[in-house]
């Protein structure tokens, strides 16, 4: 460790720049984890929030919203199968809304995913302003609080695009996002007049919904299908997998940061190779004179390990400061387990990419070596 911080001192210029370009690389890994934490909460935010570990869909749907219709009477039997401590019926539809006035632009219009529940199941998420949904009153509504940007407000009426639906807003709540963009939670008859308000288009099921979301531990899905003949059981997770785009975007994210890795690794180990067959002679003599190989590993695996950590504990700094001064909206979240992590696995390729120097160092002949110096 002395000779490497001894060497580091020495050379500054040449291992600043090598640090410089590592700062480069994990910050664009931080960038990329806190822009796909982003897109994958804006995507499916209101799912993960809600309090159910699975998830029964019309069968043959596979595990999608927008492909399943079965009827709520279908919570009856669920609650009577094993393990089932709670269900609750949920229904998802896209819609624009528009405040409720006489002129309109396309400026004063907002798509938003109305997801309808039944008032005072575990399923409503806690209002930060304002109050919560009531069965008494069919019309009101709660809506993510990044609606207030827009200019909307407790008491506004609000109405449907292409459709005579109007709701009135009566509370807000925070982080409640769905399919990219602001969850509106009503009651699951406000969403049943949205969704099937054309003939048929409920397929004949009575009392339809999307889908019936489940509390309960160690429950038997495939039990719980054979007994109630048409539901698929999924666990939350599957079912957030399956909203549309969200396994696509988290792939896409993934791979760059994968891709980023394998990067990062081939430029320290290049720039450190380099640095050690520049230096042959002044380890040849070291090894001359009686310095092992583990020895003068040991310096290498050093260097790489301060240089790498100071670089990564400086792009982590740099993400931080940039998700401050982004605007707000933007889909950029850090979260800390995750900036934790990508920071192991950057040090650890980091110093895992030293072992082409080291294996380099162990083959350097000391006699050959004193032969070259000049």
């Amino acid at each position: 460790m002395f000779l490497a911080l001894k060497e580091l001192k020495h050379g500054k210029l040449r291992f600043l720049m090598i640090g410089l370009i590592f700062v480069l690389i994990s910050w664009l890994v931080f960038l990329l984890s806190g822009l796909g934490t982003g897109l994958n909460t804006l995507s499916a935010a209101s799912f993960k929030n809600i309090d159910a570990n699975y998830v029964a869909f019309e069968k043959g749907a596979r595990a999608s919203m927008s492909r399943s219709i079965i009827s709520e009477d279908a919570m009856d039997q669920i609650k009577e199968q094993k393990n089932v401590n709670k269900v609750a019926p949920l229904g998802a539809v896209s819609v624009t809304i528009m405040k409720d006035k006489k002129h309109i632009n396309d400026d004063d219009k907002y798509d938003v995913t109305v997801l309808g529940a039944e008032p005072n199941s575990f399923l409503i998420p806690k209002v930060t302003e304002g109050k919560t949904i009531s069965a008494s009153r069919p019309n009101d509504v709660i809506v993510n609080d990044s609606l207030k940007d827009k200019g909307f407000k407790i008491g506004d009426t609000v109405k449907v695009e292409s459709s005579d639906e109007k709701m009135k807003i009566v509370g807000f709540m925070h982080n409640e996002t769905y399919n990219h963009v602001a969850t509106v939670y009503a009651p699951v008859d406000k969403f049943r007049s949205m969704r099937f308000a054309a003939p048929k288009s409920d397929d004949g099921v009575k009392n339809p919904v999307n889908a019936i979301m489940i509390q309960g531990d160690d429950l038997n899905a495939k039990q719980i299908e054979k007994n109630i003949p048409g539901l698929e059981v999924v666990t939350k997770d599957t079912a957030i997998q399956g909203m549309p785009g969200h396994k696509e975007e988290n792939g896409t994210i993934t791979m760059m940061l994968v891709f980023l890795l394998a990067i990062s690794a081939v430029v320290i180990a290049v720039f450190f190779y380099v640095l050690t067959l520049q230096k042959s002679n002044q380890f040849g003599i070291m090894k001359a004179i009686g310095a092992s190989n583990g020895f003068l590993g040991r310096t290498i695996v050093s260097q790489v390990f301060i240089l790498s950590l100071s670089s990564i504990l400086v792009g982590a700094l740099l993400a931080y400061l940039v998700a401050v001064i982004l605007p707000e909206g933007t889909p950029f979240s850090l979260d800390p387990k995750l900036v934790l992590i990508y920071g192991i696995v950057l040090l650890i390729v980091s110093v895992l990419s030293s072992i082409l120097s080291v294996r380099k160092i162990t083959k350097i002949d000391p006699l050959q070596a004193i032969g070259r110096v000049e």
